[in-house]
């Protein structure tokens, strides 16, 4: 992209960045790279590529334009959003110690608890919205502070600016999954994060139909540990998923628009309607840290949790749906609904789920980019059959 005076905006870098048209053919987007080695000049000369686990051009391409919507120093992807946490995680060694939020998604603390502590890490979970809870919780073993905001499925908050002055007060370093709002709504670089992960399976990609993660970094030390794990571990994201997701960030801000219109719409809809006993959505003006949200993010988004009381009531709302899809994940243009009891965090267990809130009866939304009256319409006759 030819050089312009000031920054360009998020939308414009978000179809620019990393993507300049191809300087062989003049193609406007950037090729699938399906090569897994390079021909190199002589010995010891190459054109910047050698072997495709270590780097690619749609792959390179992808991270820049990640870098750049994140404001971070370098990004690197992954072939999933938990290879990227398991990326994370190589920055430490035998007897660290990782602070996380004790309603991380379920697959966060399975790798923790069930894999990582057989290497020598140990982890504490904190209820994060509560930043004295944090500072209490690190100890001179801590190295990292990982959190998720909103998390998933409560939809609570943490004051990303508060947590990151009390990490680098005590020689810590946090982490902010950002998968639930995309850079669009939520900068956490520049409210104090080290590291921004995401799964960009989610509302990066956004059209569910490609699997990754990526750590957009802040410091140089960053760049060289996670470039030396995708080297060595080459858990890296394919040349065709990258195209994918390079194809969906162009669209990120649009979608960002109409997922978060739509969200305020379906939860103004949710809170009133006399089968939903309760709703999660940080939007609403009753939602414990509706003033938080409205200082930290850029919008509200379009996830949102409701009570339905029982696994039988969510079983007769789940069933009926027309529109909107029973099925794992979120963030596609499709509105998918979940059952977090049985799918995102069946792992934590029925004591881990009751102490987080999570009941039989939870359901959690991601409301899509389908005209909204429909959706509305949808749930609607749903919430009628309970």
């Amino acid at each position: 992209m030819k050089e312009m005076k000031k920054r360009p905006g998020f939308a414009t870098r978000a179809i620019h960045d990393g993507q300049a048209p191809d300087e062989l053919t003049g193609a406007v987007n950037v090729p699938i790279y399906l090569t897994s080695t390079y021909q190199q000049e002589e010995i010891g000369k190459n054109k910047g590529h050698e072997y495709a686990r270590l780097t690619n051009p749609t792959r390179d391409a992808l991270e820049v334009s990640l870098c750049s919507l994140e404001g971070g120093t370098s990004a690197h992807v992954f072939g999933s959003g938990m290879a990227a946490i398991t990326a994370l995680c190589t920055m430490m060694k035998s007897g660290d110690h990782v602070v996380c939020s004790d309603n991380v998604y379920g697959g966060t603390g399975r790798l923790f608890d069930k894999v990582l502590t057989n290497y020598g890490l140990t982890f504490t979970y904190v209820d994060t919205s509560v930043a004295e809870n944090v500072a209490a919780a690190i100890t001179p073993a801590t190295k990292l502070v990982h959190i998720e905001t909103p998390t998933n499925p409560m939809m609570s908050l943490t004051d990303i600016e508060a947590v990151a002055k009390i990490c680098h007060a005590k020689g810590v370093e946090l982490s902010v999954d950002n998968t639930f709002l995309s850079p669009y709504l939520q900068q956490p670089i520049a409210l104090g994060a080290d590291i921004v992960m995401h799964s960009t399976t989610k509302f990066l990609n956004g059209h569910s139909d490609g699997l990754g993660g990526v750590l957009v970094c802040t410091k140089p030390e960053h760049a060289e540990t996670f470039r030396f794990v995708q080297k060595c571990t080459g858990g890296i994201m394919s040349p065709f998923e990258s195209y994918l997701l390079l194809r969906g960030v162009k669209t990120l801000a649009v979608r960002m628009k109409q997922h978060d219109a739509n969200g305020r719409v379906v939860a103004d809809f949710l809170k009133s309607h006399a089968k939903v006993q309760q709703v999660f959505y940080p939007g609403l003006a009753e939602h414990p840290q509706h003033e938080l949200a409205k200082r930290q993010q850029n919008g509200f988004g379009s996830m949102i949790s409701m009570e339905l009381g029982s696994l039988k009531n969510a079983n007769a709302f789940a069933k009926t749906l027309r529109l909107g899809l029973l099925a794992e994940s979120l963030g596609g243009v499709e509105t998918l609904i979940c059952h977090p009891a049985t799918m995102t965090h069946a792992a934590v267990g029925a004591e881990g789920r009751a102490r987080l809130g999570i009941t039989d009866g939870l359901m959690r939304v991601s409301v899509g980019i389908e005209d909204v009256e429909d959706i509305v319409a949808d749930l609607g006759q749903a919430l009628d059959q309970i």
